[in-house]
């Protein structure tokens, strides 16, 4: 085997020259014959010898250079096969030859691939949960001005016609109407109409919000996973051309799940419709069990849809496609990584939003009673500074949901299509993923 720094074989101890080969102690066959062979004469040695000097014992430490040896482990360190260190001598675990000496990779030969590279909020390789999390949270707070910014831009947008909407709609004349025993018909129908169609508004109110919030956010956190920042209206800019294509998929996903669900029951329906009501109720809870089951599998396969339309500038069928395809075969670590950070922000969100609920509660009097009992009679008082906390809360939990999916989107693609070298690229590191034998992906 090549006898040179970094290809050592475990186990052989390094050699003081080229032409190297005393014994240190005696060998196998000496053992078993002593000092002399059966004939009674000494070994016998090959008569081309090299000069004695060449065979002195060294008075101190060889010198290092391209065509020098190491020199031994000094005393003390670990040693693994044959004398050689694992850990930071001779062996393979770094130092200054065998696996772990000097070459290619980083401070040592062949002791594994270097530390990833890591220009911005993320180190460019395969991401753990911890370190996705941890990305979610850096973005916001190395890129808190612009973060904030949005989060704190949409929510009091969000909350102020919500606040507006409760206020006004939902309180008053409605919900008396519902109160009421003595309500006809009509005006009851009347009533839950309007009370629907207020939730209603109040739902695509949100949506708004959460959706913008997302696209812009979108735009940030990809910047901050190459180190660079981006401001308000840059992000805007650059998310502004597929909003509404994002719009498009977030009303789709939904329709596609309830019509799963809907088909998942329909053949109930139609059997207690045709007769036999304790069966067809039975089969429609079965059925729609079943497709809630299938809806939600949908929802997790189609849950990086979203950054891939906005990275990739993609239509919305691409878009679902190309979830689809980073989802195959990590259907439950992406369901467990979205589950984890949909935990958190609630925890975080909740923490939040109870005080300002107390609050709002010993300020307006009976307006967290009335709020439980859904009797609608909730003051402004208590819907302005619930509003508050809300606004408090989404400031937050926005930039941590939507950091947690980009990252999640660009952990699948560096796992799957070796991202990671092209974002090394593009953050400028010069001839990142050209080291010999650096494998993509890694």
């Amino acid at each position: 085997m090549n006898d040179t720094p970094g290809w050592a074989s475990p186990g052989s101890a390094p050699s003081d020259g080229p032409g190297d080969h005393r014994q240190d102690g005696p060998s196998g066959d000496e053992q078993g014959a002593g000092p002399q062979d059966s004939a009674g004469q000494g070994p016998q040695w090959s008569k081309e010898q090299p000069p004695p000097a060449q065979w002195s014992a060294p008075s101190g430490p060889p010198a290092s250079g391209p065509g020098q040896p190491p020199p031994p482990p000094a005393p003390g360190q670990g040693q693994g096969w044959g004398g050689q260190n694992w850990g930071g001598g001779q062996g393979w675990g770094g130092g200054q030859g065998g696996y772990g000496g000097p070459g290619p990779w980083g401070h040592g030969g062949y002791g594994g691939p270097p530390p990833a590279a890591k220009p911005g909020v993320i180190p460019l390789r395969p991401l753990g949960v911890g370190e996705i999390l941890d990305g979610a949270v850096s973005t916001m707070r190395a890129h808190w001005r612009t973060v904030l910014g949005i989060a704190l831009t949409v929510a009091v947008v969000t909350e102020v016609l919500v606040v507006l909407l409760q206020g006004f709609a939902l309180n008053g004349a409605t919900t008396d109407v519902l109160d009421d025993p003595n309500a006809s018909a009509g005006e009851l129908t009347r009533a839950l109409g309007e009370l629907l169609g207020g939730l209603g508004v109040v739902l695509v109110i949100t949506l708004l919000g959460t959706i913008v919030a997302t696209a812009l956010l979108t735009t940030v956190t990809s910047r901050a996973v190459l180190g660079t920042s981006v401001t308000i209206k840059e992000a805007w800019r650059d998310a502004r051309p597929q909003v509404f294509r994002l719009l498009g998929l977030t009303l789709l996903l939904p329709l596609i799940c309830a019509a799963v669900v809907f088909v998942g029951t329909l053949p109930g329906i139609l059997v207690a419709v045709l007769g036999s009501t304790d069966g067809g109720i039975a089969l429609a809870v079965i059925g729609g069990i079943a497709g809630f089951v299938v809806a939600f599998w949908l929802m997790v396969r189609f849950s990086l849809a979203s950054p891939a339309l906005m990275l990739e500038k993609q239509t919305v069928r691409k878009a679902m496609s190309r979830s689809a395809k980073l989802v195959r075969g990590s259907w439950w670590r992406v369901f467990g990584i979205q589950l984890l950070a949909t935990i958190i922000t609630q925890v975080v969100a909740s923490i939040i939003l109870v005080p300002f609920s107390i609050v709002a509660g010993i300020v307006g009097g009976d307006g967290v009673a009335g709020f439980l009992e859904t009797s609608g009679d909730v003051g402004w008082a208590f819907l302005i500074i619930s509003g508050i906390g809300s606004v408090v809360g989404s400031t937050i939990t926005f930039p941590i949901t939507a950091g947690v999916t980009v990252l999640l989107y660009i952990d699948q693609r560096i796992r799957r299509e070796a991202l990671d070298l092209e974002l090394g690229r593009a953050a400028g590191l010069h001839g990142y993923g050209e080291t010999p034998g650096a494998t993509p992906g890694s």
